[in-house]
């Protein structure tokens, strides 16, 4: 029966992908017999291991939304779910060398977005969990399926740098912000009612309204 190991060796951005995309370059082996592998169906919960690093101050003041006031990160700290990624690897013998596609977004109202974001410099200290069906010959040739054990994972640092370099390729100087209809509704109203010309004035003439000063 096959017993599959998987290790991270690499990561890159994928270039001219439709949307943005990060390249995992993924070694899986075969610890078992020296059956043949006819394919295998992949997934991998990828979590935020954001314990794993140390978060300067400029870092702990953008990450508050998250977890709160600094000196409560002992309670809050916790792994946060990045994404899910799934593919089907090729036939192999003993081990094979695959590229697993992960999508990035950059939505404010998902967690890993706002902890990259509130990211200075470093690395992402992630955790793939892996897990999938694994198709092989049996006696007589015949097809064998079998699971991936749960408890098969592979550790990566990702650099920061990467990330932020595919989302400000796709994304240059913007950023997404999703509103509630009703909301968005509001906002529009303000801005017609004031012959105001851009979203972004319109938020800056919200801001200046506001008590507080806003710092970056």
């Amino acid at each position: 029966m096959p017993d599959l190991n998987f290790k991270v060796e690499d990561a890159q951005a994928v270039q001219y992908a439709a949307a943005p995309l990060l390249s995992f370059r993924l070694r899986v082996s075969n610890n078992g017999d020296e059956e043949a592998i006819h394919a295998v169906v992949l997934r991998a919960q990828i979590q935020l291991e954001v314990t794993r690093r140390h978060y300067s101050p400029v870092e702990q003041a953008k990450l508050q939304d998250l977890f709160g006031e600094p000196d409560r990160w002992g309670q809050t700290l916790r792994n946060l779910l990045w994404t899910h990624a799934i593919m089907v690897v090729p036939p192999f013998a003993k081990e094979t060398v695959v590229d697993l596609p992960v999508p990035c977004t950059f939505d404010f109202n998902v967690a890993a977005t706002k902890y990259f974001h509130g990211l200075s410099e470093g690395d992402l200290p992630l955790n793939f969990l892996f897990s999938g069906t694994v198709f092989y010959p049996g006696e007589d040739d015949r097809l064998q399926v079998s699971p991936i054990s749960w408890e098969k994972e592979a550790k990566f640092k990702l650099p920061l740098k990467i990330w932020k370099d595919v989302i400000d390729h796709y994304y240059p100087n913007n950023a997404w912000l999703h509103l509630r209809r009703d909301v968005f509704d509001r906002l529009y109203q303000y801005k017609v009612r004031h012959g105001i010309p851009t979203w972004e004035q319109v938020v800056e003439r919200v801001l200046a309204g506001t008590e507080e000063t806003v710092q970056l």
